[in-house]
């Protein structure tokens, strides 16, 4: 996680980069965590490679990446979400970060399942223009264990958001991303978005307290600052969320918060400053009913349960 949001636009002030969210200019630094991970990246694509006596292996189709269904919080980004399965009339849900939560960060071991709440979102077009306010019914699920991530139902289904304001929800993918996939970080806090590519999977990554498994790494054109916090990451070559965007290293401390740190299998620590990490979205969807439910007991959820 990251430094206090409002300690990010103090920084950014005085660099001269402009106190707003909405008219900061971009940062140049991989995508940061808790409620203040904002940043700037520059799109590396992919390209095809050549093996002998065969024709040129194809390139995926990436598309322009907006920040249509992304939302703003208080304190960091987020978007709407379906599952596969997801039903039109279902409740829309809300992706954003376990450390983005109204409540404060939660323990380890700490698993929030529907509780109440009244968070307000601001619903951006894909000009980054805010064209809603989406409010909360429950937290559904939140958590900092094993995975930073939190999803809110909200009172609005998805085919009332798509009716009255044109968005549709972004799907979540429901198979483990890949490596080299290039990917865009959409942050509706900052109306901005941060390309780069997936450099590879963290088998643990500590940050303070907490322990993530299987964290996303970006390469190093991804710069995200403070309120970068909860944006997705979206294939772009599918449109698909793979991964929601949560932390990075700041100062190259070890395992410090703000300043996460590599655990392979045999205990070996790495610390990369400057780099910045996601956390996997796949395993929600075997977690969610048609309707949008939490079951916590169907076949396949294996994220954590309180």
């Amino acid at each position: 996680m990251r430094k206090p949001l409002v300690a990010a636009i103090f920084a950014l002030a005085i660099a001269g980069a402009g106190a707003a969210p909405a008219t900061a200019a971009p940062a140049s630094t991989t995508t940061a965590p808790a409620a203040a991970a904002v940043s700037a990246a520059q799109t590396s694509a992919s390209t095809a490679t050549r093996i002998a006596a065969k024709p040129a292996a194809a390139s995926p189709t990436l598309k322009a990446v907006n920040l249509a269904g992304t939302v703003a919080l208080s304190n960091c980004s987020g978007s709407v979400v379906r599952f596969p399965n997801s039903l039109d009339t279902a409740p829309a849900l809300v992706l954003t970060n376990g450390h983005c939560l109204e409540t404060g960060f939660p323990e380890p071991g700490e698993v929030l399942v529907n509780r109440t709440s009244t968070r307000s979102f601001g619903l951006l077009n894909s000009a980054g223009t805010r064209v809603a306010t989406l409010r909360a019914s429950k937290i559904a699920y939140g958590t900092m264990t094993d995975t930073d991530a939190a999803i809110y139902q909200l009172t609005s289904t998805y085919a009332t958001i798509r009716n009255t304001y044109g968005i549709n929800a972004l799907t979540v993918q429901d198979t483990h991303p890949t490596a080299g996939t290039a990917i865009t970080v959409a942050s509706g806090y900052w109306k901005r978005l941060y390309s780069c590519n997936i450099d590879g999977f963290v088998y643990r990554m500590k940050e303070g307290d907490w322990t993530w498994k299987d964290s996303v790494r970006y390469t190093s054109a991804c710069q995200t600052i403070g309120g970068t916090s909860g944006s997705p990451v979206i294939d772009q070559a599918t449109g698909k969320v793979v991964a929601v965007n949560n932390t990075g290293n700041e100062d190259g401390a070890r395992c410090t918060e703000n300043n996460p740190c590599e655990v392979d299998a045999n205990g070996n620590v790495t610390v990369r400053k400057g780099i910045n990490y996601a956390q996997e979205t796949y395993l929600f969807a075997a977690c969610f009913t048609s309707g949008n439910q939490l079951n916590l007991a169907a076949a396949g959820c294996t994220v954590p349960k309180p």
